[in-house]
């Protein structure tokens, strides 16, 4: 790759950084001739930061300002929400200014009506400057500069370091450049393929997404293949091919990622911004992104579509799920300043089980008989832990000890839980529509559920005054209920959970309220996530009761972190206190057998 071309330009009262043009590979010059992405382009310079982009106008109406939806987007104080145009019309372009507030420069003069354009004009719109270029035009417009102007009596601030970077082009540079062209072919082919198959007229709610693609990859191989002996070097046909139809069907970037074992979470700062985790660890994906943050919103709409969830400015962020099972969350601007932001937490496509969790090091298999017990002998258990710890994870496994012949109702927000049980009634909460009406919420669904029969009840997390219709229900004889919630130790879910109590609007006094939870609450099991990215059962703790105005708690077993090995990985062991739980010792009165060297002091294999 070259060095960088670079001119300094000056309009009104403005003098704005240089603006970088990297010379390519002549391979890549002539791929873009010959699938004709040599067309104009706005060179978008932000005087506040010194970055720049390029954008190519490739529809006749390009539409620019800070309202989401435009296809230039400048999110500034000074930026209208509709501002302008640019307008192809008879072979020439133009600028239309919509009434903004800040109005619309073209070399310096405020645009008053369509005022055509010609190469090497520059537009101002508040903090930025687009220059408009046009390689096609003749040596007339070419040449077109703009008016000179006095020096502004106050310097503009000094350009970025990203616009001082001198010398030859780097591997960033120029997967910038493979990334910009790869993206420009595909917009390509997905216009002809929008044209050959009518894909916007298409449901894709309604048919499956092997039927979509059946459906789909037969067009997508004929429009590749008329192109195929043009296509820039090292572009993989193949590969093109299925990243078209991931575009246009499924989910684009997302599906290798969500195919990927290995990856436990995926994370879309931006269109061109991917995160993922992997064995606990957060590391970038180059060599994945979207075309733009409009293809990255319609993913998330197409998301959303088979659940009836919406997103939008007046609703702009939501939770959701796939249906695989995996948790999503998106928010876009005007919250997330930063652009479109979609979160993803996979679940395991087989639910884990006991086994598992026992062969990851989460537990042991001593805890896991203990848990066991508490689930078949119907006690109420909390699993707390903080985000991202394991806690829907856990809840799954403690659920699967249920007899099969109870009755189960699960309630959460969105879907999430996957019990392996014959006799299962799923409720989800449901958002207002587009009205802010109609919204039921978690707690209405616990209500609900006491009405449904069930032998046992589970709350996918409570967050808020649904907890108190959840210790309710524990205490008036639907024992053997399992709920989450969010807390650092066994003792701050206590504390958590009185302060959800709080939230239900009813004015009860503290100690009324622990009473509640130490009648109510039996085991609490604590879920953490270690900074080595594993996830452990820390503590699990009986409730023992109350005294004075505290809740009493006993661990029945903790993990003792003793250091790291050479790899950093946590290494630590799990022990039992010897505290034999007070249900124990009931069942054991009982009759009931069980089996007593589980609670042994010392390490708890």
């Amino acid at each position: 790759m070259g060095g960088m071309l670079r001119k300094k330009w000056r309009v009104g009262r403005f003098q704005f950084p240089p603006v970088p043009f990297p010379r390519r590979a002549s391979n890549i010059l002539v791929a873009e001739k010959v699938l004709s992405l040599a067309m104009p382009k706005l060179y978008i310079i932000d005087q506040t930061t010194g970055d720049s982009t390029e954008y190519s106008l490739e529809k006749t109406l390009t539409s620019i300002g800070k309202k989401p939806g435009n296809d230039i987007l400048l999110d500034r104080h000074n930026i209208s929400r509709d501002h302008c145009q640019i307008l192809q019309i008879n072979g020439g372009y133009l600028v239309r200014d919509l009434d903004s507030r800040n109005g619309t420069y073209v070399n310096g003069q405020r645009v008053s009506s369509d005022t055509p354009l010609a190469s090497g004009m520059m537009i101002q719109l508040g903090d930025f400057v687009l220059r408009f270029l046009d390689e096609s035009a003749g040596p007339a417009a070419a040449e077109a500069k703009p008016r000179p102007t006095p020096r502004p009596a106050t310097p503009p601030p000094p350009p970025s370091s990203a616009g001082e970077r001198k010398g030859p082009v780097g591997p960033a540079d120029e997967m910038a450049e493979r990334r910009k062209l790869a993206i420009a072919v595909k917009k390509k082919i997905h216009e002809q393929l929008i044209k050959e198959l009518n894909l916007k007229q298409m449901d894709l709610t309604k048919e499956t997404p092997e039927e979509l693609r059946i459906k789909t990859t037969p067009v997508v191989e004929k429009i590749v293949g008329q192109i195929r002996q043009r296509l820039p070097a090292g572009m993989d046909p193949a590969a093109l091919i299925k990243e078209v139809v991931d575009e246009a069907v499924a989910l684009g970037p997302l599906e290798d990622l969500l195919a990927d074992p290995e990856v436990d979470e995926i994370m879309v700062n931006n269109w061109d911004t991917i995160y993922v985790e992997r064995h606990g660890k957060i590391v970038r994906v180059e060599d994945k992104y979207f075309t733009d943050n409009r293809q990255l919103i319609s993913i998330i709409r197409r998301i959303l579509a088979p659940i009836s969830r919406r997103i939008d400015e007046s609703s702009p962020m939501v939770d959701a799920r796939l249906p695989i099972g995996s948790r999503v969350n998106a928010i876009i601007p005007p919250l997330a300043i930063s652009g479109p932001t979609l979160t993803i937490r996979k679940f395991a496509t087989d639910p884990f089980t006991v086994d598992d969790l026992i062969r990851f090091g989460s537990l042991t298999k001593r805890m896991a008989a203990f848990l066991t017990l508490c689930v078949e002998q119907r006690k109420n258990v909390l699993v707390s832990g903080g985000t991202g710890s394991g806690k829907t994870t856990l809840l799954n496994v403690l659920s699967n000890f249920i007899p099969e012949r109870e009755r189960i109702v699960t309630i959460e927000d969105a879907a999430e839980l996957k019990l392996m049980k014959p006799h299962v009634v799923s409720l989800e909460s449901k958002p207002p529509n587009i009205e802010g009406k109609g919204a039921i919420p978690i707690r209405d669904l616990v209500k609900n559920s006491l009405r449904m029969r069930p032998d046992r009840i589970v709350v996918g997390e409570c967050r808020g005054g649904e907890a108190l219709d959840m210790l309710q229900a524990m205490n008036t004889g639907h024992d053997g209920s399992l709920t989450t919630l969010h807390a650092n130790s066994t003792k701050d879910a206590i504390n958590r959970l009185e302060t959800l109590v709080l939230m239900s609007g009813m004015e009860l006094p503290s100690r009324a309220i622990r009473e509640q939870i130490a009648s109510a609450v039996n085991v609490i099991v604590q879920q953490a996530r270690l900074s080595d990215g594993s996830r452990k059962v820390t503590c699990i703790s009986e409730i023992l009761g109350i005294e004075g105005d505290e809740v009493l708690l006993q661990d029945v077993y903790r993990f003792e972190q003793t250091g790291y090995n050479p790899q950093g990985r946590v290494q630590g062991r799990y022990v039992a206190t010897g505290a034999v739980p007070k249900f124990v010792q009931d069942l054991v009165a009982r009759g009931i057998r069980v089996d007593m060297g589980m609670f042994d002091r010392g390490e708890a294999s």
